[in-house]
């Protein structure tokens, strides 16, 4: 009986210890996994920055450059999330990794757009990562939840990317823009309702709606502005007129009396 006890006890004790194991290995993973998204958010960030150093003087050697600077992030930041994913149920470490691959998917469709004026698709940026993981183990794909949910902080760049075009007078690619996240916002909120995970998302469905709002408020203020300018050379030509002798047209604007008064 005795010996019957310490056997259980035993087994007891390796199975927790296995537990205990395997609990300590999933956590220092997380760790790796947060400091490598950390990293993807970090550099993402930089090919956003990059390509909005964009004019109509410089757009191919600003998007070169971003261009390159993201294949650097999938190349170095991205490979080494891959590694530390493959082989393991990475649904469990979701969160861990979300942040830097929706700031990776911002900025990977941020380049395309700019680009070529098209949104880069989920099937499309998967297939970027394809060659990262080993043909052995299951590859790491970027879920729908995170490309949409990168998709969302996308139109708060594409906003000021439209804010800056509006400025320098690029109206037509201002509202192609605008009515590039217009279509975004409408799509998302068809889908919205049916996602079960959809806190996230419908908090940036309402900053969405601010930036649709802002574009459109540009052009507002925009237009506002040549009216003023107008409004303004008439008035500054029209004082430049100098009513004839006899005229009942003030002249004075001191004594607002005519010509033949004075």
């Amino acid at each position: 009986m005795s010996s019957t006890s310490e056997s259980s006890s035993s087994s007891f004790k390796d199975a927790f210890g296995n537990y205990a194991n395997y609990l300590n290995n999933l956590n220092e993973k997380r760790e790796r996994v947060v400091k490598a998204s950390r990293d993807i958010t970090m550099n993402s960030k930089k090919v956003i920055f990059q390509v909005h150093r964009i004019s109509k003087d410089n757009r191919d050697e600003v998007l070169d450059k971003a261009e390159k600077d993201l294949a650097a992030v999938t190349e170095q930041y991205m490979l080494k999330l891959v590694k530390e994913l493959q082989g393991t149920d990475f649904w469990k470490l979701r969160r861990a990794y979300s942040p830097g691959v929706q700031e990776y998917v911002e900025a990977a469709t941020f380049c395309k757009f700019c680009r070529t004026g098209t949104l880069l698709n989920l099937d499309e940026i998967n297939a970027t990562l394809l060659p990262l993981s080993e043909p052995s183990v299951e590859p790491l794909q970027i879920n729908v939840l995170d490309y949409l949910l990168g998709l969302a902080d996308l139109t708060g760049e594409m906003m000021r990317l439209a804010i800056g075009r509006i400025s320098d007078g690029e109206l037509e690619y201002a509202k192609k823009i605008c009515q590039f996240v217009r279509d975004i916002y409408r799509e998302l909120t068809l889908i919205v309702p049916y996602m079960d995970d959809s806190s996230d998302m419908k908090t940036k469905m309402d900053t969405m709606l601010q930036s649709v709002v802002k574009i459109e408020n540009g052009f507002t203020a925009s237009f506002n502005c040549v009216i003023v300018a107008a409004c303004y050379g008439v008035h500054v030509r029209g004082s430049e007129y100098t009513p004839l002798l006899g005229s009942s047209e003030p002249s004075s604007f001191l004594l607002r009396v005519s010509d033949a008064e004075l």
